[in-house]
């Protein structure tokens, strides 16, 4: 361990889309304060450098994705992966914000001492091949931008006879750049997200390509470019026409949140309308796209320009839904008892989620279990001093909520320094507050982590509305001292 700690006044936790955000803020906001990022691989982007499948993109437009401070220029809405990446870094370098991250700092440990009223951050810093040695820090804000997901290795479920099958097995979260599956039958695991976007990339190539799940997911198709916005943005300045567009696209996203919420029946109407349409009257709609559920139980599929229903119409993918009995040397065999035969099986199974990047965190040396904290504005942790995190949404896009908490973290940290204050915690003295789940959502990834998450509470300030609109006038406009907010 190197003995001396460097100190900061922010410590900042990951260099990817959240991180590169909140330095920017800090600079704007609290010019006078020093800060830090610490990041654990040896680049900047996040999700957006470590996931390198075909055609991967963003299922939120970038209108809405995008910061609010850089308006996105690009003609296509709907973005993929490298394009998403050079915005984010193109950010970090024009403000400045790169010569401030410290690349291979893997974050292990926080521990908070109210006396010195910091926190004591441990690091362990890669030095050559598989060597790392420990290194210290202390701030007296913690910010964690490091996501909500292990990105060491993706969820497979136990599949039986995997050992047999003679093709290749890849999770998309690690994705080999020598694959090779030009006239190769493909089998893509999963209906979600991610499965949408590989089926249509690499029917380009393959063989054929099958999805095969085992329910459907609701699944919309987008234009990939907005005609709208870049005819403002030929006639406006860019920075008008972003903001003109990304209040379009918020209020639509939140219009068509709460019909799906209020009018089920209605949203799920039109959502199976389009795919009959984009399929034909003779495609199996019912059986294959739609889901057990109603819209927005669980994230909706984006789908630009129909790719995915394009693939499908042209008999170079296809769909099945079914359940996995086993692997087979040739392919997968279904309960059916039915087999899909698979040169290539991606498992396009999902993620593990983790709070605050599985960090362990303690307070005047109690450790923390988050699973019964309380999550206060949807960013910080009832009892734990001088700590947020950025969450963004789950019914809308990322930034568009981390954005708003970088903005609040900095109203904090000057009211703070106003009024001479050390330490802020929220702190829960209203016993009618229950406890409830943090996420309402029926996605097989949340469920099975729920427990290990904090929990929200049934009322203000602890509730999560999901609702941008209404944290705009929490986060930017209300009250830092409401009186849940301890100061000392």
């Amino acid at each position: 361990m190197t003995d001396a700690a460097e100190h900061f006044d922010v410590l900042i936790v990951g260099a990817g889309l959240s991180g590169i955000g909140a330095g920017y803020h800090l600079q704007e906001k609290c010019p006078g304060k020093s800060y830090v990022i610490l990041e654990g691989r040896d680049c900047i982007g996040g999700t957006w450098d470590l996931f390198r499948y075909p055609g991967i993109r963003s299922d939120s437009d970038m209108y809405t994705l995008g910061y609010s401070f850089k308006p996105w220029t690009e003609p296509k809405a709907i973005a993929d992966g490298p394009r998403i990446l050079n915005y984010v870094r193109e950010t970090a370098v024009d403000n400045g914000i790169d010569k401030k991250i410290r690349f291979h700092h893997h974050v292990k440990r926080a521990s908070w001492s109210s006396p010195d009223a910091r926190w004591t951050v441990e690091a362990e810093r890669t030095v050559g091949e598989g060597a790392a040695e420990t290194v210290r820090f202390t701030c007296n804000f913690l910010f964690m931008c490091s996501g909500y997901y292990k990105y060491e290795e993706g969820y497979t479920p136990d599949f039986s006879g995997t050992a047999d099958f003679a093709g290749q097995i890849v999770h998309p979260q690690k994705w080999p750049s020598d694959i090779d599956y030009a006239g190769k039958r493909v089998v893509v695991i999963g209906s979600g997200a991610t499965a949408v976007t590989l089926v249509p990339e690499m029917a380009k190539t393959a063989s054929h390509v099958t999805m095969l799940q085992r329910s459907p997911t609701y699944v919309v198709a987008r234009p990939a470019e907005d005609a709208l916005a870049n005819k403002l943005r030929r006639n406006l300045s860019a920075k008008l026409a972003y903001h003109l567009i990304r209040w379009r696209n918020v209020l639509f996203g939140m219009y068509f949140f709460q019909l799906c919420r209020r009018k089920p029946d209605r949203a799920k109407q039109l959502i199976l309308g389009g795919v009959k349409m984009a399929l034909g009257p003779e495609y199996d709609v019912a059986k294959h796209f739609t889901p057990r559920y109603n819209p927005w139980e669980q994230r909706l599929c984006l789908v630009p320009d129909g790719d995915l229903f394009k693939s499908i119409r042209d008999k170079r993918a296809s769909v099945v839904t079914n359940e996995i009995d086993t692997f087979t040397k040739s392919g997968i065999k279904l309960k059916d008892g039915s087999e899909l035969e698979a040169d290539i099986i991606i498992t396009a199974t999902g993620l593990n989620l983790q709070v605050l990047g599985g960090l362990e965190v303690s307070v005047d040396g109690r450790q923390v279990d988050f699973a019964r904290t309380l999550n206060y504005k949807g960013m910080m942790y009832s009892d734990i001093p001088n700590m947020a995190s950025a969450f963004g949404y789950t019914n809308a896009s990322w930034t568009l909520k981390c954005d708003l908490t970088c903005e609040y973290v900095c109203r904090l940290i000057n009211y703070m320094d106003r009024n001479g204050y050390k330490q802020c915690m929220p702190h829960n003295v209203d016993p009618q507050v229950a406890e409830l789940p943090s996420l309402d959502f029926s996605s097989g990834y949340v469920q099975r982590s729920i427990a290990k998450l904090p929990k929200q509470g049934s009322k203000r300030p602890w509730r999560l509305y999901q609702n941008y609109a209404l944290d705009i006038v929490t986060l930017r406009y209300g009250k830092v001292d409401d009186g849940v907010m301890q100061y000392s």
